[in-house]
């Protein structure tokens, strides 16, 4: 697969024009931070591996990254401990429920089945190796900001926000020390967890960090390496198995590439050796998606045919 900035750009006009004044959809509303940003707000942008950008309408907004952080904190893991090890104790396996699940914890004898579900995130993060909750919680926040090659904001308002709302988290953490499936204190995790979902991006940021994941760890804009090529593919791989939540099958059938959503209205999705789409609308459906930019980003990858699976006859 290719790309030439010019057809790229013509595409996602396209794509934004066609489907800018969709109305499904709502903010998520059990989030105060959330319920309050402008539903009408609409972004899209493309970072090539080479560093090229393109960029349509809104995307400088900062919104809140939310569950688009568990690739970032999963990068970090990969990188400290190693493949091997994370995927003994957070599988990469799709739950068939949603993120915030409990049964599926039950069901699989406490193990977490993804790194990208609420437990499976939280026992990722309890897995960065670091000498107490605060240096942790940095080294997390560092390395979100070198994924998005600029220094990356934390919100205390959507911090409070999530924190007076994630009593079912915590719950989720006391269920994995319970079955020695958390590996710090299972409060202090939840509590960085909820920190990370916290911080800010834009949409080109957000598509920064989707090109260096597509560029096998290397940061097209600022060029450090990362990750390893082996460990982006890791990452990608739990992108196509559980990046959408509970559509994460139909959004391989449909678009056959790999993507994170959060609640928040990000979306962004990966062309390996090509570069990453980032969209960005606050009115999501049911599962938690946003409802444009799911549209717009199937559009252009369908037009664009990148979806991973297309094959030719000989």
């Amino acid at each position: 697969m290719s790309c030439c900035k010019k057809d790229v750009a013509a595409v996602m006009q396209q794509a934004f024009d066609l489907h800018k004044d969709n109305k499904d959809g709502a903010n998520a509303s059990y989030i105060p931070f959330l319920a309050s940003v402008p539903s009408d707000l609409c972004g899209l942008a493309f970072v090539s591996v080479t560093g090229e950008i393109v960029k349509i309408q809104d995307v400088d907004y900062k919104y809140a990254i939310e569950s688009i952080s568990k690739i970032m904190t999963l990068g970090l893991a990969l990188e400290q401990s190693g493949a091997d090890a994370i995927h003994s104790k957070v599988g990469a396996e799709p739950t068939g429920l949603p993120f915030n699940s409990v049964m599926a914890l039950e069901l699989h004898n406490g193990k977490p089945l993804t790194p990208l579900v609420n437990a499976g995130a939280m026992a990722t993060v309890s897995l960065i190796e670091a000498d107490d909750k605060e240096q942790r919680w940095q080294k997390i926040l560092a390395f979100q900001s070198a994924l998005a090659g600029t220094n990356i904001e934390f919100s205390e308002d959507v911090n409070q926000s999530e924190q007076t709302t994630n009593a079912h988290n915590r719950a989720i953490a006391l269920l994995l020390e319970s079955s020695n499936r958390i590996y710090s204190d299972p409060l202090e995790a939840c509590d960085v967890y909820t920190r990370q979902c916290s911080t800010l991006f834009n949409t080109v940021e957000l598509a920064t960090v989707g090109a260096t994941y597509a560029n096998g760890g290397k940061n097209p804009i600022s060029g450090q390496q990362l990750v390893s090529p082996e460990n982006a593919s890791h990452i990608l791989a739990e992108m196509m198995i559980e990046g959408l939540y509970d559509t994460s099958g139909d959004w391989a059938y449909d678009v056959g590439l790999p993507g994170k959503s959060g609640v928040g209205g990000g979306l962004v999705t990966i062309i390996p050796n090509v570069g990453a789409l980032a969209s960005f609308s606050p009115r999501i459906d049911q599962f938690g998606n946003s409802v444009r930019g799911q549209l717009m980003i199937k559009y252009v990858a369908q037009t664009m045919s990148w979806n991973l699976f297309n094959s030719k006859q000989h």
